[in-house]
């Protein structure tokens, strides 16, 4: 891999631990490794003799790429097709259609169109969960997208058909599956849908298969990601099924021993034991405030939260249930709620929602020692913003700019492991025009409206 020199930068927004933004700065990167960042002047020499290809920053703005720490990317193919319902009503619509067309062809189609969605965004890590997940793995990769992905587990055959016997046969072998895929480094992942949608005692068997899964020194541990109290009705149900709220149940399933970390999707509806449980075993909450407002699943308060210990990251939910993929609209949303819920306009900072939707979001995942902050040593996963814009100019608070103003249409470059994956607005891994055409001819007719029934779908939504 040849060697880039971003040059002539406005701004370096580094979100490392002293939260550093450079000014007039530039950044070496070699074999996909940032190697040096600082003034040009200083970086011309080195860059010169690794004859970078160099790519002039004027006026532009650059930050670690976005993570998004929770989110269904297939699901473009079904945004729209679930309106006015609760999250029940919802999962009963989309259950029907991804059994009418989510084929495991149409699932990889599916999520490399969410992955360009997510690139064009300005995020470069996406933890997702979908079936048919060696699918979406190959697509997500293929539009060049850091992508956490694993097996879905829930207790009835599901739109992919599979038994429980099926499932775990593929969870022993996802590790090699996954190697085979390649993409950029991401921890082996599991991830069952919920609590609900399995037993304890079948969500323990998946926890002790993990066991087995092969380490490598200084990468990654594995991940569990799940749906974690989304609504109240979840948490009534679960309790009256299993006698806990879910998360009880998972520890029950040894997921909070310390063998695995934690995503929690959604998290609102935690009880005060459930956070001391959940910040013992360093756990992570993947707030989705677009999801949770539109299905009208409850407020989850950041502020208590975060004062209760609990590492808080940022997604955007499938993009049929919150019906985007814009990290920077959810970034906002985070932070207007907080606000409003708490009568405060002093808490969820800008910086502390950009360090959510970045290092701490990377950390979650185990990989704040590669991405989610700019620092020499670190892979380059980074984003450029144009600053010449009318509503970025002028400049004084650079976080605030960024969560308040900016959004996915300043995004002008990409980067992923060093691979420059969308250059000058233009999508580098797939060719747009034909992958649009063809998720056109795939999307489903618009179901009946749904209206609300039972909690206990099993659908992977």
């Amino acid at each position: 891999m040849s060697a880039t020199w971003l040059t002539d930068l406005a701004h370096v927004v580094t979100c490392d631990d002293g939260d550093r933004i450079l000014h007039d700065a530039s950044i070496l990167i070699e074999e996909g490794t940032i190697t040096a960042l600082g003034s040009t002047a200083d970086l011309r020499e080195r860059a010169d003799q690794r004859r970078a290809t160099r790519i002039t920053g004027r006026n532009r703005l650059a930050m670690p790429g976005l993570v998004n720490l929770h989110t269904h990317l297939p699901m473009t193919l079904l945004r729209g097709i679930a309106e006015g319902v609760d999250l029940d009503g919802f999962l009963r619509t989309v259950w029907a259609a991804e059994a009418a067309v989510m084929t495991e062809d149409t699932v990889e189609q599916a999520a490399t169109l969410g992955a360009v969605e997510a690139i064009r965004g300005g995020t470069t890590t996406a933890n997702d969960m979908y079936f048919h997940h060696e699918a979406a793995h190959r697509g997500a990769v293929r539009a060049g997208l850091r992508h956490v992905i694993g097996p879905v587990f829930f207790d009835g055959p599901g739109p992919d058909g599979l038994s429980w016997a099926e499932r775990m046969q593929g969870l022993k072998e996802w590790p090699d599956r996954n190697r085979a895929i390649g993409g950029p480094s991401t921890p082996l992942t599991v991830t069952p849908h919920s609590t609900y949608a399995a037993t304890p005692g079948q969500l323990r068997e998946v926890v002790d298969t993990t066991r087995e899964w092969p380490t490598t020194p200084g990468g990654p541990g594995p991940l569990l990601h799940t749906h974690v109290s989304e609504t109240a009705a979840e948490n009534a149900d679960v309790r009256a099924r299993f006698g806990g709220t879910p998360t009880e149940v998972l520890a029950i399933a040894g997921a909070l021993d310390g063998h695995l970390r934690l995503v929690a999707g959604h998290g609102v509806h935690l009880t005060a034991s459930d956070r001391a449980a959940l910040r013992h075993a360093d756990a992570t909450v993947a707030h989705c405030p677009g999801s949770n407002l539109k299905l009208a699943s409850g407020l989850l308060p950041w502020e208590t939260w975060r004062a209760d210990g609990i590492r808080l990251g940022i997604g955007t939910d499938g993009c049929s249930s919150s019906n985007d993929l814009d990290m920077w609209q959810a970034m906002r949303q985070a932070a207007l709620l907080a606000r409003l819920s708490s009568g405060r306009p002093d808490v969820a900072s800008a910086r502390d929602i950009l360090r959510a939707a970045t290092i701490d979001g990377a950390r979650a995942l185990g990989l704040g020692h590669l991405v989610g902050s700019l620092e020499v040593g670190k892979r380059a996963d980074l984003v450029l913003l144009d600053l010449d814009r009318p509503h970025l100019t002028p400049v004084h608070d650079i976080p605030a700019l960024l969560v308040f103003v900016a959004g996915r249409a300043d995004v002008t470059d990409v980067f992923v492991d060093g691979q420059h994956v969308l250059a000058g607005g233009r999508v580098t891994g797939v060719e747009e025009a034909a992958l649009l055409s063809v998720c056109r001819a795939l999307a489903p007719a618009p179901p009946p409206r749904a209206t609300p029934s039972h909690l206990h779908s099993g659908s992977p939504a």
